[in-house]
């Protein structure tokens, strides 16, 4: 058994907690107004088949979550385990998050990011409070899997790949 030297003050303890859990890194991202708008979360969960829904929280304080919430279809891309720059990128406050990373768009204005392990096109469906962050439910509306690409992995507040068994003889 590990003891830490001092105690951790409550929020500490959670965020290191929290960080023990490996999640996938998903870009939000529309066309809002003509421009690119997107960011980058890790709170992305399946809820249901039936409809088919997944959900997503974003901070209160986020700047971008306030121009995506309203838009009519949201493009969610798990990405692919060589795009931690470019999720670095949306996970920044300043600067060009997309530069010259490739994506598509859908009907309704929804962005793909080219090179990813999923795309969902995504239509919303409720928001709930969700204390210092909002939870929103999204309609799935469109799927396509990438087999080939590993994703991207956060882990313990680093980015991480998944390294699979080597093939059994």
């Amino acid at each position: 058994m590990t003891s830490v030297a001092e105690p951790l003050t409550r929020d500490l303890a959670l965020r290191r907690a929290f960080s023990l859990y490996p999640t996938g890194v998903v870009a939000l991202a529309a066309e809002v107004e003509g421009a690119p708008v997107g960011m980058a979360v890790n709170s992305f969960t399946s809820i249901s088949l039936e409809p088919a829904l997944v959900a997503i929280s974003a901070a209160r304080t986020s700047r971008t979550w306030p121009q995506l919430r309203g838009v009519p279809e949201l493009g969610m891309s798990v990405l692919g385990h060589d795009q931690e720059q470019f999720s670095r990128r949306l996970a920044s406050r300043e600067g060009d998050r997309f530069g010259d990373q490739a994506m598509q768009r859908a009907e309704q204005g929804a962005l793909l990011v080219d090179g990813a392990a999923l795309w969902l096109t995504c239509r919303p469906y409720a928001t709930y409070d969700g204390g210092d962050h909002e939870i929103a439910l999204y309609e799935i509306a469109d799927v396509q899997l990438f087999d080939g690409i590993e994703p991207l992995v956060f882990h313990q507040s680093r980015y991480r790949s998944i390294v699979g068994d080597p093939p059994r003889g």
